[in-house]
């Protein structure tokens, strides 16, 4: 990770309120985890922006995390013409159509059981390894299902993050 300040990231600091705010939205729906980040700039480096994220996940409540979950389409119907959505789950892409419809019933039936999407960080999985992940969490209480929910919202926080402080994505900010 970044030992300094990276150009993105200086711009991402230096960015009005709002615009810093709708970027953070586009990395986490939760209003507060956005709102945490957003107070503590300006970030020296890429990792005390991880680091302020990592802590801001810790601290949301069920509610907060309900709003973060509510930013992700389900695994294999990425949002259509969302960049980052399709990317994050190109590991669905050239999923049979068996495949395809075992996820859309493992889905259903996740969210019926928690009330809201199955949430992994699909970044690098395949299709296979996204549903044999649903396949164990759906036995889960609702109350591992929450932490394990909180361990993977971080851990695509922290992809999205890397692309707004170290990447030319960073211009948005």
């Amino acid at each position: 990770m970044s030992s300094s300040t990276t150009p993105a990231l200086a711009r991402f600091n230096t960015s009005d309120d709002g615009t810093a705010r709708s970027v953070l939205h586009e990395v986490c729906a939760s209003r507060a985890w956005g709102s945490k980040i957003l107070a503590q700039r300006p970030y020296a480096t890429t990792d005390a922006l991880f680091a302020a994220s990592d802590a801001a996940m810790a601290e949301l409540t069920a509610e907060d995390l309900a709003e973060a979950m509510a930013g992700h389409p389900p695994i294999g119907r990425p949002k259509p013409g969302d960049p980052t959505s399709n990317r994050e789950q190109s590991g669905m892409a050239g999923a049979s159509d068996e495949l395809k419809a075992e996820m859309l019933e493992l889905n259903l039936a996740y969210q019926e059981k928690f009330g809201h999407v199955f949430l992994i960080c699909a970044s690098g999985r395949t299709g296979e390894q996204m549903r044999d992940a649903l396949r164990n969490r759906i036995d889960n209480s609702p109350e591992q299902e929450r932490e394990i929910v909180r361990v993977e919202l971080g851990k695509i926080n922290r992809i999205r993050l890397t692309r707004i402080a170290e990447t030319a994505e960073g211009d948005a900010a």
